[in-house]
């Protein structure tokens, strides 16, 4: 070791000192314990999970919303109209449907017996009687021609939370009608509990794959790449295991583990890579293996604490949505979040202290650590690579390089300002799935809009008897021409006379933005109207206006959310790096970035430029839930390399004093690593855009596409030319503000150096 680093190595260091040195240290030093830990954490975990974790379901309720409401009511006055409805779809190309009349009547009785099933209308009229004329228009249960029709099945609970088990006793009901050749589809939620199973294998041996590649070629080492993927694996495993046993005592969605899969990868080969990375530099510096991991927890494990922590608060301000769908699914990306973290702070270095200075025995390429800086005397010495001749540009010309970054954002944000959130059809299911079947038969037969009717509730069981014909009569002529409305059935009452009820069916799919509209004009004034002057409440109820009101929800609350989780983030940075204008950059530039990747998703997806080539059937809305939860993730994970690019700055700039040549400092040294660690991410998020599920492509192609822009255009471009146009006003910060808030400290014990001048606290923290 040379002389120098010895004394520095001996040399009093407050980072020594700290919790997450000593954490370092000991696990890289007592690798077999921590190893063994992890090995029975890990299988313990999933000997639980399988013994009594629970089910992933999309059942879930929006108490106060009127379609809510109007289920309740439903449900107290006329149990097997209300429930939850869902439609068994039967074709024959061949003859009519009456001709197989018997076998209907036989599957119509079987599917009442089932358990759950409060109701099952036959769409045929009875034996003997004269079947009426059809409506005009159709909207079933019975085609014009005979051929095509719908068993109409109430349910008391969402059919889609059922055990798929369940459709072996559907499939015995309807089997006498496909033996008799008739096409027998599910359609609505009990289409969607048909569903093949989800498997995200591929995806993850996609994104695996390519991480291997990237980090072979960025670093050349077979060790360094692969350790990060089997610490990330390892740490994801155990934290879906969690989420498991979490899932037995409160209800996530389905999506939950396939979103945490994402995330938990993701930043679990991040926080693992910048771990590597530093560990790999004190050894190349001189220190031995476990001195070197020890640093290295001490310096970037704190940077990663802080980014998870960061993180976590992102993902935690889904919360303030009120919905607890909403929050869950932010939960559920945080448990392996906090697992990511564990691991990179102590199963990272263990299995450092395990490989000792063989991490780069077994290479491809000479290995590459970080970039040693050249001298910012003048000269050049220690060879000036690509990123040092690009860091010295953007020093040189900061304005060209903002400039490019901000028209280059703008650009992509412009979809974004047309973005139509709604819910996506099972119009937009591969033609492989029976609800998309089950979908194009009803369209075809009777209107895209009877895939999504509407149920008009009048609750007048306050209004007098004698008031209420008079009622009915107000009632039927303001549901009369309403726009966007194909047809609204006349209004009948339930048994007890309480309620009445009708259906609405649109003009267009239910995901179509006419729909909403309709469904929201019904709501809000043409139901008000009829019953005005009279103490009858109104509601639009049933699937369709269930997901307009969620629509509503998330839409009013999206702004706060913004709110919330900007606030988090800027306090965070301000607290961590002391600098006032450093805080507001960030946070202004996170926004730019997520708007960008907004407008990337909406541009594939909503305008369909090559939506079908992801297996996107036409054009379809934004998920409502997408654009909230892109937000909070993105904003969590931009703060990785925001913490990890910033600190080399402020490290530099505490030891020099010197803020521009700080920034092209900190960018030559981290460039490689926020390059690599970005393509990593990008392509574990992009894998995901091969699932069948549209939302979970929806989330990984927005995912992939912040992640790609935020490490390029902004952590490359825009960062380091506001830092360097900033200069030492970046790390002011009001002495009052300064005195209040706490201290913490990005990578270690490092303090400002000492400045004169008013106003200003430190840049630094203790």
């Amino acid at each position: 070791m040379p002389s120098s680093q010895a004394r520095a190595d001996r040399a009093p260091d407050p980072r020594h000192r700290g919790v997450l040195h000593r954490t370092g240290t000991w696990c890289a030093r007592h690798f077999v314990i921590v190893l063994v830990l992890w090995a029975v954490a890990l299988a313990g975990l999933q000997v639980l999970q399988h013994a009594y974790g629970g089910d992933y379901s999309d059942d879930f309720s929006l108490p106060g919303t009127q379609s809510q409401d109007g289920l309740d009511v439903l449900k107290a006055h006329a149990p097997q109209a209300g429930g939850y409805s869902a439609q068994v779809v039967l074709h024959d190309p061949d003859k009519p449907l009456t001709s197989v009349s018997d076998q209907v009547a036989t599957a119509v009785t079987d599917l009442r017996k089932l358990p759950d099933v409060l109701s099952a209308q036959s769409p045929l009229p009875s034996s003997g009687s004269t079947p009426p004329p059809p409506p005009d228009p159709n909207t079933g249960p019975l085609s014009t021609d005979g051929r095509t029709a719908y068993i109409t099945v109430r349910f008391s609970v969402q059919p889609s939370t059922l055990d798929p088990s369940y459709l072996d006793g559907v499939d015995q009901a309807v089997r006498p009608l496909r033996s008799a050749g008739v096409t027998v589809e599910y359609g609505g939620s009990l289409g969607e509990l048909a569903r093949p199973e989800p498997s995200d294998r591929t995806s993850e041996a996609i994104g695996f794959g390519v991480a291997i590649v990237v980090l072979l070629i960025g670093f050349g080492s077979l060790l360094a790449a692969v350790l990060p993927l089997i610490t990330a694996l390892v740490c994801a495993l155990c934290g879906l295991a969690l989420l498991g046993l979490l899932a037995a005592a409160a209800t996530f969605a389905t999506v939950s583990p396939t979103l945490a899969t994402m995330i938990g990868i993701g930043v679990g080969i991040d926080y693992a890579l910048f771990l590597v990375t530093r560990h790999r530099q004190n050894l190349v510096e001189g220190r031995d293996p476990v001195a070197a991991a020890g640093n290295a927890a001490a310096t970037s494990g704190h940077a990663v604490l802080l980014s998870g922590c960061t993180v976590i608060i992102a993902l935690s301000g889904l919360w303030v949505s009120g919905i607890g769908f909403i929050g869950k699914l932010g939960l559920a990306a945080a448990v392996t979040v906090v697992t990511a973290v564990a691991g990179a702070l102590t199963l990272v270095p263990a299995a450092l202290g395990l490989i000792g200075r063989g991490i780069d025995r077994a290479r491809v390429r000479r290995p590459v650590a970080e970039t040693v800086p050249a001298q910012r005397d003048g000269s050049d010495e220690g060879g000036p690579g690509g990123w040092h001749r690009y860091a010295r540009r953007v020093e040189r010309r900061p304005w060209w390089f903002l400039a490019g970054g901000v028209v280059l954002l703008a650009v992509l944000s412009v979809p974004a300002l047309f973005i139509q959130l709604g819910h996506i059809g099972d119009g937009a299911d591969p033609k492989s799935f029976t609800d998309r079947r089950a979908f194009d038969l009803m369209s075809s037969a009777f209107g895209p809009g009877s895939n999504g009717p509407l149920t008009l509730v009048i609750d007048q069981s306050k209004v007098p008897s004698g008031d209420r014909s008079s009622l009915a009569d107000q009632a039927r002529k303001a549901l009369t021409d309403v726009p966007d409305a194909l047809v609204i059935t006349p209004l009948t009452a339930t048994s007890d006379g309480d309620v009445l009820t009708a259906t609405a069916y649109s003009v267009a799919a239910p995901q179509d933005g006419r729909t909403t509209s309709l469904t929201n004009r019904l709501a809000d004034d043409v139901l008000p109207q009829a019953v005005s002057g009279t103490a009858a409440r109104t509601y639009v109820t049933g699937t369709t206006a269930a997901q307009v009101d969620f629509l509503d929800l998330v839409s009013s609350r999206l702004p706060l959310i913004i709110a919330v989780v900007v606030g988090l983030a800027f306090l965070v940075i301000l607290v961590v790096f002391r600098g006032l204008l450093v805080a507001v950059k960030a946070a202004v530039l996170n926004v730019l970035s997520i708007a960008a990747s907004y407008g990337v998703v909406v541009a594939v997806f909503q305008w369909g430029w090559g939506g079908p080539a992801l297996g996107v059937s036409g054009e379809v809305p934004i998920e409502s839930y997408v654009p909230m939860m892109m937000f909070a993730i993105v904003f969590g994970l931009s703060m990785d390399y925001e913490i990890f690019l910033l600190s080399r700055i402020h490290e530099a700039w505490v030891r020099t004093g010197d803020p521009r040549a700080s920034v092209a400092h900190a960018l030559e040294i981290t460039a490689r690593v926020i390059t690599c660690a970005a393509l990593i991410m990008v392509s574990v998020f992009a894998a995901f855009v091969i699932s069948d599920d549209i939302v979970v492509k929806m989330l990984g192609l927005g995912l992939a596409a912040s992640v790609l822009i935020d490490a390029t255009v902004v952590r490359l471009l825009l960062v380091p030319a506001v830092m360097t146009l900033l200069g030492r006003a970046a790390w002011w910060i009001p002495g009052p503000l300064d005195r209040v808030l706490p201290r913490l400290d990005a990578e270690g014990g490092a303090r400002p150096p000492e400045r004169t001048g008013g106003g200003g606290g430190g840049a630094g923290a203790a």
